[in-house]
């Protein structure tokens, strides 16, 4: 079994957690705050967690996704020698690293765009970037124009057909696992990538270490494009990541019962490729703002460390944090006071679950390889088991606002289940039946 099977995931901004300015002053020398999330570590190891995606962390002008320099450090994050201590800090708690890698495009000030900005024609490096007209004009008046990512100017799209783009960054990758150690990307926009560069990118990260994982944000799409042998070993699965809340505001179980049904199910066409489950982001509203009553909270979590995939939790959402996304992205990336939030939280109930979620994952291989079957589904009601030869594990979401009474259907399986998150309650079945009492906003985790 690869390391990834068993991984529960929590992911970091570090921008954002770190509180750094918005711009990068090039003229200041490095500030080392990721020393300060040493603690967040010993958090994330405290909860059962054993991977990390983190990033953006490369030198860029704002967000981090407007890269500048592939090979050092963000100045306002610290040096290499910073992210150094604290991958090492990562690996000695048992917790993989997984890097934010922005291949698709660069930032405006990235060193070779200068260099085109400068010279023009006479550039070396024009065939770095894609579309590159002089014969055109943009927003800031350079006399050229460029293909960018989603019609955002200040992020130039790379010209990841040629050689030395390729070189370049793969000598940084190569940097990246000799001085961090790291253990895979989680590759930005890869759905708008050359999926030849991602084959190659697979090729040789792999060859460098054997069970280096590539996982790839994509939003659209047939999932299985990108995650094939010889390309990405994983995607974000963007299409449950939707279900996963409006099923409970809208008291549709069916919606994100389809979902899973056709990406999981007997005919699933997504079945064995391990997602990346996930209930928000740095990119989307915080799902404790999303949910109209927050008591959904607890029974969406089920769910997703129950489904299928790989789960993740997004720094601070563990605590049931409040996030929208507006214009601009601040409010999903604030920086946290962990002692704080361990202390006065709003939702500790839910971060003390969830280390529970976390451990029942762990030690139940149906949580991990077990075949997806959905049992029973009602506009507020769902139930599915995730089948093995030597057993089972059954969950069963009550989405409606009052308790009710269910009525699970199992045929021939398993006699006698234990909850969970209630260890010291026992469910017998009775003529191929379960029947459960079920409190509003409720999730049974039944083994």
């Amino acid at each position: 079994m690869n390391w990834i099977d068993r991984t529960v995931f929590y992911h970091i901004y570090p921008l954002g957690l770190c509180g750094v300015q918005s711009h990068n002053d090039f003229n200041l020398p490095p500030v080392n705050r990721l020393d300060e999330l040493h603690p967040w570590l010993e958090h994330m190891a405290s909860m059962g967690i054993n991977g990390l995606y983190i990033g953006p962390l490369f030198e860029s002008v704002w967000h981090g996704y407007d890269t500048v320099d592939y090979y050092n450090i963000d100045r306002r994050l610290g040096t290499n020698q910073t992210f150094a201590r604290f991958s090492a800090r990562a690996h000695e708690l048992g917790i993989k690293v997984v890097l934010d890698a922005v291949f698709n495009h660069v930032g405006r000030g990235f060193w070779a765009f200068r260099d085109v900005l400068e010279k023009r024609q006479a550039s070396q490096f024009c065939g770095w970037f894609s579309g590159l007209q002089f014969d055109e004009d943009n927003s800031f008046h350079d006399g050229l124009s460029y293909e960018s990512w989603a019609g955002h100017e200040t992020l130039v799209k790379l010209n990841l057909k040629n050689e030395d783009v390729r070189s370049h960054l793969f000598g940084a990758v190569k940097q990246w696992i000799e001085e961090y150690q790291i253990d895979g990307l989680r590759l930005d926009a890869a759905d708008v990538m050359d999926k030849d560069f991602l084959s190659t990118l697979a090729g040789f990260s792999k060859n460098l270490k054997e069970d280096f994982w590539l996982m790839g944000e994509v939003v659209h799409g047939d999932y299985k494009q990108w995650v094939q042998p010889g390309r990405l070993d994983s995607v974000t699965n963007y299409i449950a990541y939707k279900g996963l809340y409006s099923s409970f505001n809208d008291h549709n179980m069916f919606e994100i019962a389809y979902t899973l049904q056709q990406q999981f199910g007997a005919d699933g066409k997504m079945r064995g490729l391990g997602l990346y489950s996930f209930a928000d982001n740095h990119d989307v509203s915080r799902v404790a703002s999303m949910l109209k009553n927050p008591a959904a909270l607890l029974p969406l979590h089920v769910l997703m460390f129950s489904m299928p995939g790989i789960p993740s939790i997004y720094y601070g959402s563990e605590f049931g944090i409040r996030g929208r996304k507006e214009d601009q992205d601040a409010a999903l990336r604030p920086a946290l006071n962990l002692p704080n939030l361990l202390s006065h939280a709003e939702r500790l109930d839910l971060y003390e679950a969830l280390r529970k979620m976390i451990e029942i994952r762990k030690q139940h291989p149906s949580l991990i390889n077990g075949a997806y079957r959905q049992l029973l589904l009602t506009n507020e009601q769902f139930a599915f088991s995730r089948d093995m030869e030597n057993g089972l594990s059954l969950t069963v979401i009550n989405a409606a606002d009052h308790a009710v009474s269910i009525d699970v259907p199992l045929g021939d399986h398993h006699s006698r289940f234990i909850d969970q998150m209630e260890k010291s309650t026992a469910y017998e079945t009775n003529n191929g039946h379960l029947y459960l009492e079920m409190p509003p906003y409720s999730a049974k985790w039944l083994i």
